[in-house]
């Protein structure tokens, strides 16, 4: 199993001291997170995109690219990439540039966005946003793959032999696919057999585990190796300490102010004690071997081989939050790896597969694990784009 260190990059008081931070001192927080996570051994880093309050996350390409620069080992996730949002063209131009920067560290993970702020600043509407999410995808992946693409799209304008540079450094970059309520963004994984991240933070595993099952039989369905299907999951809070009396403790001001925020918005809780949130959501507070107990009950569920954590300490106290993540890379990242298994490829950037370069003179790279290529497929194994 693989570990990745999440944040959407909220911008709010502390659940706990009511103190917010400025945006600078915020940005700085989630470099200096960014860091530890390298320094202690996570596999990945990610960043959301949001375009509405609480959130300053409305530029992950601008703060990977700075994370780029300063790690050297860890793996850059989008969390996700709001493709409903955007246009495809520059954000394959953002990203193949990003590409290059991290050396092929690079992984997206891509979604249709929430809020209806962010829809109403973007002028997409709740009817259309699954199928600009679905357009956006397909033009991206066809630029990301072709050095010239010829398209008419419904949500932007034609391309017609178009060339987008810089060509990117993977071949092609792995893209997951964000999955929460909706079964739209888990079959347009399915049928381009890329791999699945569910949400799995506000609610009991019931919906989530659904998905996940519909995610493996619509892969089948399309065709691909079922053996090859993988699913990342999310987590909706995290404290571990040396007994579970401690770590409920630590973690019980952060509930109670996240409680008192929900309410302050009118918000009916999912979980209405800390019993209950500790119980039956996906969080994982509590001593090494019962957050152990509890991925292995979530993996019976979802049969997931990433797993993340918030890089965030979202209330808890900078020590706390350090110490929690230290004791989970000693003792509960080791037995997880041992396990339960990693994704079937290869994690790191992709290498070159031989001399050959592409027009620009890099070398060219495949990997036949990557975003839909991990069952044999290729480009022809989706529609691309058609005119409406």
């Amino acid at each position: 199993m693989k570990f990745l260190a999440i944040t959407l990059i909220v911008h709010a008081p502390d659940p706990v001291t009511r103190v917010r931070k400025s945006t600078h001192d915020r940005f700085r927080e989630v470099i200096d997170n960014a860091l530890l996570a390298e320094e202690l051994g996570f596999d990945g880093f990610g960043v959301g995109e949001r375009h509405e309050r609480p959130f300053i996350s409305s530029s992950p390409p601008v703060v990977l690219s700075h994370l780029a620069a300063l790690t050297s080992r860890i793996r850059l996730f989008t969390a996700v990439t709001t493709l409903s949002l955007l246009d495809p063209v520059r954000a394959y131009e953002d990203y193949a540039t990003l590409d290059h920067l991290s050396e092929g560290r690079l992984e997206l993970i891509i979604g249709k966005g929430n809020g209806a702020a962010q829809r109403e600043l973007y002028h997409v509407t709740a009817e259309d946003q699954w199928e600009r999410n679905a357009e956006s995808y397909e033009l991206f992946r066809q630029i990301w793959r072709n050095d010239k693409v010829t398209a008419s799209p419904a949500f932007r304008g034609e391309l017609k032999d178009a060339e987008v540079w810089p060509r990117p450094y993977q071949r092609p970059v792995r893209v997951w696919h964000g999955s929460a309520t909706s079964r739209e963004s888990v079959d347009l994984a399915a049928r381009y057999g890329d791999p699945l991240f569910s949400a799995n933070v506000t609610n009991p595993i019931e919906p989530y585990a659904e998905l996940v099952r519909h995610y493996r039989e619509r892969w089948e369905h399309y065709g691909h190796d079922p053996a090859l299907a993988t699913v990342g999951a999310g987590s909706a809070g995290f404290c571990t300490a040396r007994t579970s009396q401690e770590a409920v403790a630590a973690y019980r001001p952060v509930f109670e102010g996240q409680l008192a925020f929900q309410k302050r918005l009118g918000l009916e809780p999912v979980f209405p004690t800390l019993e209950d949130f500790v119980a039956r959501s996906s969080a994982l507070i509590g001593s090494p071997q019962q957050v152990i107990e509890k991925v292995h009950r979530y993996h019976e569920q979802f049969g997931h081989s990433v797993l993340h954590l918030h890089a965030d300490a979202s209330g808890l106290t900078p020590a706390r939050h350090r110490a929690s993540l230290e004791l989970f890379q000693a003792e509960i990242a080791p037995t997880l790896r041992r396990d339960l298994p990693d994704p079937p490829w290869t994690w790191g950037p992709v290498a070159p597969a031989d001399g050959t370069t592409d027009d620009a003179g890099a070398p060219a790279r495949t990997d036949p694990s990557a975003s839909g290529t991990a069952s044999g497929t290729d480009d022809t194994a989706a529609p691309a784009p058609t005119p409406r």
